[in-house]
């Protein structure tokens, strides 16, 4: 309840984000009137130290369907929440989406990578959904139309520590992300067929609390204190047409051992044709609808739009 009500704070006194300027400023003068601006909750659900909460702008809500939930445990004995997912799916107008929040499996050692691939394959096969009154709604992860993967996904750079540090400090994320656990993943594993934005930003782990500075650094480590080599331990990877980001990096806040990661993206939204009371929804800035020379989008009987 705090943080969502943090959150409800944070959105409705925010400024719009600086990357959407240009996609909304045609839009604003015309857009200054129409009510629903305010976002508002449409799921929000927590499993142990995982929490997933959704927000949209109250003019979609009417057009938002079947939100549920489904919770996977990966954590001690195979089923504590204290690694797993949370996952929130929902039907926007036409157009499926699916958000999974996950911690994945920890560990730094050789082989532990294993058993986060064993976490994500577990949670894409236990997680369910119901079909709905029709029948036809997906049931699994990768059967939505747009699906959103984030999370601490405790992947790690396959280097020796003393070499990640240094290369740490040259800043070379080139060579580093070349033994990045995940992207090896990414190119030809569990997630194949997964996108991620490129990260120019330096790793998210692991930090001394309210510090700027990495756990574990040889100058201000301790007697027989572990040491944990940097790593892009927070990630947001996505599947699935008609997503496209615009914007992949890190925040500062220096309160954990992490850095949080964002990102901000578009997508596409199939729309009936038939329901002529989205009229005045195209004139929103949340939507531009795609023009005659890109009927590539269009589908039998539907409009696209981007939100």
């Amino acid at each position: 309840m705090k943080w969502n009500s943090l959150i409800r704070r944070a959105l409705n006194n925010k400024k719009k984000p600086h990357c959407l300027d240009k996609i909304q400023h045609s839009n604003e003068e015309r857009n200054k009137n129409i009510p629903g601006q305010d976002f508002r909750c449409i799921i929000s659900k927590q499993m142990v130290g995982i929490l997933i909460t959704v927000w949209v702008r109250s003019y979609l809500c009417p057009y938002i369907r079947y939100p549920s939930v489904s919770c996977i445990g990966c954590g001690i004995m195979g089923c504590l929440g204290n690694k797993g997912s949370v996952s929130v799916r929902f039907r926007l107008h036409e157009t499926s989406f699916c958000f999974v929040c996950s911690h994945l499996a920890s560990g730094g050692r050789q082989g532990d990578e294993k058993l986060r691939n064993a976490n994500v394959s577990e949670i894409f096969s236990r997680t369910s959904f119901p079909r709905g009154p029709s029948l036809d709604l997906p049931r699994k992860i990768l059967d939505h139309d747009r699906v959103i993967f984030l999370g601490d996904l405790n992947y790690r750079i396959s280097l020796p520590e003393s070499n990640v540090r240094l290369l740490v400090d040259e800043r070379d994320w080139k060579s580093l992300l070349e033994n990045d656990q995940l992207r090896m993943e990414l190119m030809n594993g569990q997630f194949e067929g997964w996108n991620e934005g490129s990260i120019q930003f330096a790793p998210t782990y692991k930090y001394r609390p309210n510090s700027d500075v990495y756990y574990g650094c040889f100058h201000q480590s301790k007697k027989g204190e572990k040491k944990r080599a940097p790593a892009w331990c927070d990630r947001i990877i996505w599947y699935g047409k008609g997503l496209k980001q615009h914007e992949y990096d890190r925040g500062e806040e220096n309160f954990s051992d992490h850095r949080p990661v964002k990102a901000i993206f578009t997508a596409e939204v199939g729309v009936l044709h038939s329901l002529k009371q989205f009229q005045s929804v195209f004139l929103s800035e949340r939507f531009d609808r795609i023009t005659s020379q890109t009927d590539d989008f269009v589908c039998k009987g539907r409009s696209s739009f981007q939100i």
